[in-house]
């Protein structure tokens, strides 16, 4: 866990905002390289170091899902890239109305428009069931949370997914 170690936190998936950025800021200014300016070599490059590995670990422990993804990974467990069952038929019609729009046909916008609304309702839905996943875990530290936990980040990573693919075909096929 040595995002959280560097910036002086506990490993938990519900980090406080305002804290964490207070943390960076603190531990930036004490690893600045200018700080190491006439230090050895080895200090400097220590310095250099230290510095990119708290940057690291502010980027990833700042956004929630970046986190828990990281924490799952520390803890052994890896993102699936199979796509979740319950979504295999709604990304087969999507793939097919998604077609029809490449081949030019624009009576698929429609359908398309309203897969970007359900994702985007999906995704935020996912988010709010994380949030509570990560409040919950961290009071109990009960493993099959993490399990939970996992099952929607695959979920929030394939909606993603489909809804970045959504926006590209409908920004690039811009009725005229």
């Amino acid at each position: 866990m040595q995002f959280y170690q560097s910036l002086g936190v506990e490993p938990k998936l519900s980090l406080d905002p305002d804290d964490l950025k207070k943390r960076f800021y603190d531990q930036s200014r004490l690893w600045h390289p200018d700080r190491f300016s006439r230090s050895s070599a080895a200090q400097q490059q220590q310095a250099l170091d230290m510095t990119a590995l708290i940057n690291d670990a502010f980027r990833t422990l700042r956004d929630p899902v970046a986190r828990a993804e990281y924490f799952l990974k520390q803890n052994g467990m890896e993102l699936s890239k199979e796509a979740p069952p319950e979504l295999l038929e709604e990304v087969f019609d999507l793939n097919m109305a998604l077609e029809e729009l490449r081949g030019g046909d624009d009576s698929a916008r429609p359908q398309l428009i309203d897969a970007q609304s359900r994702f985007e309702s999906m995704r935020s839905q996912i988010d709010a069931a994380l949030a509570e996943s990560f409040a919950n875990y961290d009071a109990s530290q009960d493993p099959k949370i993490l399990d939970d936990i996992r099952a929607a980040l695959n979920r929030r990573r394939y909606v993603s997914n489909l809804l970045r693919e959504v926006e590209k075909e409908l920004n690039v096929h811009v009725s005229n």
